[in-house]
Order: structure tokens, then C-alpha cells, then sequence
């Protein structure tokens, strides 16, 4: 995040003092020119612009435009519940329940705030076109994967978590594979060590990952944020991280199922009328008479 790159120790001491005021001033800056800055740090505006050229950025107000949108996004949704340790020891088992229920709901909305429109359209047509899917991510993502691939199975599109021999998987395809790659952190050594063999072989690649730039977002054809509140150890779960992703697949399963809806709808009702063999007394779960015909 850039929040993270600008505490790095590169900077000189008046880079410092200006990286200093604009933490301090926040949402402050977005009226003020580089004049006023350096006349409030007592530094040159060109300092300004070497700080942005150290961090990547091509000036000064792209880099104040990308700071003030991740501020933005700090700030939100989650001001009432920290995602690291969403109870505590003292909490009894309904308040835990309740900070629980808060903890997803606020889940949902931050990593809503985070789709783009084009990305996702780009990321359904991608899933939509592709003959083979294949997921790769590190075990306990895949595991959460497994009801997307299920649904995916259901309307007739082919989707593999590839959890035995990722290198082989990534090597035995080809451009009408989509792949799937999933990283919180963007940098998991077997995952990233991947993406080099599916770019060679034109491998479309959608990741789910954090915001910010990392390894997987730079070899990505199409990002989705995961919404990105935890650290990587210090938690009690990955609540936040597992809500969000179960989300993005659900949204993805949504929108690829969207592209045909009436024919994916009678498929797929086909298809569990013949394996669902389920039967419940619950008025409420009960299949019309005609739907059974």
C-alpha cells in the first residue's frame, strides 16, 4: 500500500518532513498546491515531486490523487470494528455473535466499494469465453473455493482448484484457460512463481488480491480487491480476507451466469433436480408442483 511504501526509510530528512505533514494533515491536502505545502514543511516544491518520482509516480498530483483515494478508503466502513480483532476475551458468546454479524456486513460493503465496472465486465467475459478454468492460490484459499467451483460446474463451465502440481497445471494450458490466482499479499512465493509460465502460454489471468501494487497485480489481465484490513499474523482469523473472496466468487459466478440467464436457470435446475434428490417438510423449501413436472 502506499500508505506503507511512504514509512520506508528512502527519503531524506525534508522528503521526511513532508511525508510527516501530509500523514498529520490527511484529507487536509486535497486543496492545497505544492506551494503551500512547501511554504507550511519550509521545504522547495521540488521536493514534492522527487518524493512522487521515488515512489513510482510520474508527479505530484498523481501521487496526492492516490494518497487521498487510499485514505479514503482507510477511513471507511470499518471505523467501528477492527478486523484483526473484531471480540475480545471479555465479550459473552452473543456479543461475539453480534461483532461477528457487524464484522461481515462491513466485509461486504468494503469490498463492494472496491469493484470497478470494467474490471469486473472484463473478468466476467473472461470466465465466460474460457473453455477450462483453473484456480490457483495456496491451500486454505482453494479450500473456500470449492462451492464456486461447484456452481460454475452446474451451469456446464469447467473449473479446477489446482492444488497438486500448480507448475504442471500452469504449463498444461493455453489461451482458451482462464486462470484464477488468488494472493491476499500479491507476493506468495508459489503463486507468483507461476505467473511467468501462464503469461507464455497467453494465459488470461483474473487475481484477487489486495489493493495496492504488488507481484500478482503487475502480471494481471484484470484485478479484484480483496478488501484489505488485516495483517498478515497478528489476527485471530482471516475473517475479513475469507468473506471477501467467497464474495468476488460469488459476484464472478453472478455475472458469468447473468450472460445466458434462462438457459443457465433451466440447466442448472435440470441438473440439480437430477443429483439434489432432497425432500424437507418446510413449506418454505418446497418446489412448486410444476416446477417438479
Amino acid at each position: 500500500m502506499l500508505t506503507e511504501k511512504m514509512k520506508e526509510d528512502i527519503f531524506s530528512s525534508s522528503e521526511r518532513d513532508i511525508i510527516d505533514y501530509l500523514f498529520k494533515e490527511r484529507e487536509n491536502i486535497k486543496e492545497k498546491t505544492t506551494k503551500q505545502i512547501s511554504k507550511e514543511t519550509y521545504t522547495h516544491p521540488s521536493t514534492l515531486i522527487r518524493i512522487a518520482k521515488k515512489l513510482g509516480y510520474s508527479g505530484w498530483v498523481e501521487l496526492k490523487n492516490s494518497f487521498l483515494d487510499e485514505i479514503e478508503y482507510l477511513n471507511s466502513h470499518f471505523s467501528s470494528i477492527d478486523a484483526n480483532y473484531p471480540f475480545d476475551e471479555r465479550d459473552n458468546i452473543m456479543t461475539v455473535a453480534n461483532k461477528m454479524a457487524l464484522l461481515n456486513q462491513k466485509t461486504i460493503s468494503d469490498t463492494l466499494s472496491l469493484l470497478n465496472y470494467d474490471e469486473l465486465q472484463r473478468a466476467t467475459n473472461m470466465l465466460d469465453k474460457a473453455s477450462h478454468i483453473k484456480i490457483f492460490s495456496v491451500n486454505h484459499n482453494l479450500l473456500i473455493c470449492h462451492d464456486f467451483k461447484s456452481k460454475m460446474n452446474r451451469i456446464g463451465k469447467h473449473v479446477s482448484l489446482c492444488t497438486v502440481d500448480p507448475l504442471f497445471e500452469a504449463v498444461n494450458s493455453n489461451s482458451d484457460t482462464c486462470a484464477i490466482v488468488i494472493s491476499y499479499s500479491g507476493e506468495s512465493k508459489d503463486t507468483v512463481g507461476l505467473l511467468p509460465f501462464l503469461k507464455k502460454k497467453k494465459v488470461p489471468i483474473i487475481a484477487l488480491t489486495s489493493i495496492g501494487e504488488n507481484t500478482l497485480s503487475k502480471f494481471a489481465d484484470c484485478i479484484l480487491r480483496i478488501t484489505t484490513r488485516e495483517r498478515l499474523y497478528s489476527k485471530i482469523g482471516s475473517f475479513t480476507t475469507n468473506n471477501s473472496i467467497c464474495f468476488l466468487l460469488d459476484v464472478l459466478y453472478a455475472g458469468v451466469f447473468s450472460k445466458d440467464y434462462k438457459k443457465n436457470l433451466e440447466y442448472k435446475t435440470q441438473i440439480s433436480r437430477y443429483f439434489d434428490r432432497r425432500k424437507s417438510s418446510n413449506e418454505v423449501m418446497q418446489e412448486m408442483k410444476h416446477d417438479q413436472a
